[in-house]
């Protein structure tokens, strides 16, 4: 199967493709171990650090084309991460073939993979996958995980029963108006996906997942890498402004326990639009400015705090 290019969510998560970033080599040197061994990242931090965008930056920086995207949450199961089965739809069309659109329509038409099922189709090369907040899953979720991960593969009932009439069947993908083949009911990936799995480590994790899993901690960016960001977004629009705005983020951000890096690209957004000045020292602007960051940057725990 041919990779599907790259989507507009990477460049909004990420900026510009051309500028240059700096990981850290820690972060590199996990991620090349993740690749060699075929081991999903669990990658810790705190909230609107950047944990999920490094999905993304390792699917642009080896071109692997469009993240595949599982937000978890306490409902999540194995089962809805791989495919999800239309059996009334189907039904409704095999006992009413005179009126039903779909009476024509094959098993596959009434099945849509999951990210997790789309990821694991034999594609040439890897897929991204971004398992995000994995720590608001299931309690069962992190081991059928893990033998899904060892396997490599995974049947589709509902396709499995009818592969005598339906040797070969075609269905919906987790990407935007795509399709794939699946036979006799069995996906088997050919290149084992890269997958980044998120938490906020709000939870513990048997040990046999955590053994398996390659962990990664994602440090507050620091002005350097801040800067980077800024700069992949709004190339040089802020100009020595940007040092200032970094500033008073990073200042802010001790100050109320951390602040995510997209509150700094809001008020980034702001400077660039032209309808607010970034405000200097000792001017009478400055307060009405430093109420604005107030407001954009709040905590993310919800608690008031003082001006920037």
């Amino acid at each position: 199967m041919s990779q599907p290019p790259d989507d507009e969510e990477a460049e909004r998560r990420l900026g510009r493709p051309h500028v240059p970033r700096h990981p850290r080599p820690e972060e590199v040197r996990l991620v090349n171990a993740a690749l060699l061994l075929r081991r999903p990242l669990l990658v810790t931090g705190r909230p609107g650090v950047g944990k999920s965008g490094l999905a993304y930056r390792i699917a642009r920086e080896l071109r692997l084309g469009r993240v595949l995207h599982w937000a978890v949450t306490s409902r999540s199961t194995l089962s809805s991460g791989l495919f999800e089965y239309d059996a009334i739809g189907r039904a409704q069309a095999l006992q009413n073939p005179a009126e039903s659109a779909d009476a024509r329509a094959g098993t596959g038409d009434f099945v849509q993979l999951g990210p997790l099922g789309t990821a694991l189709l034999p594609y040439r090369l890897p897929r991204v996958l971004l398992i995000d907040e994995i720590d608001k899953c299931d309690i069962d979720l992190p081991n059928d995980l893990l033998t899904l991960f060892e396997d490599g593969y995974y049947e589709v009932p509902p396709l499995v029963r009818v592969k005598p009439q339906e040797p070969t069947t075609t269905v919906h993908t987790a990407d935007p108006g795509a399709t794939a083949e699946i036979t006799a009911g069995v996906v088997r990936c050919h290149a084992f996906p890269v997958i980044v799995m998120t938490s906020n480590g709000e939870r513990e994790f048997p040990e046999a997942f955590m053994r398996r899993c390659l962990r990664l901690d994602i440090p507050d960016p620091d002005a350097a890498a801040l800067g980077e960001l800024v700069a992949a977004h709004f190339g040089n629009a802020l100009g020595s402004r940007q040092e200032v705005l970094i500033r008073d983020f990073l200042r802010r951000s001790d100050r109320v326990g951390g602040l995510a890096a997209d509150q700094l690209l809001n008020a980034a957004h702001l400077v660039t639009s032209g309808q607010y000045a970034l405000a200097a020292e000792g001017t009478d602007d400055r307060d009405e400015w430093a109420e604005l960051l107030e407001a954009i940057w709040h905590p993310l725990g919800g608690e008031g705090a003082g001006p920037a």
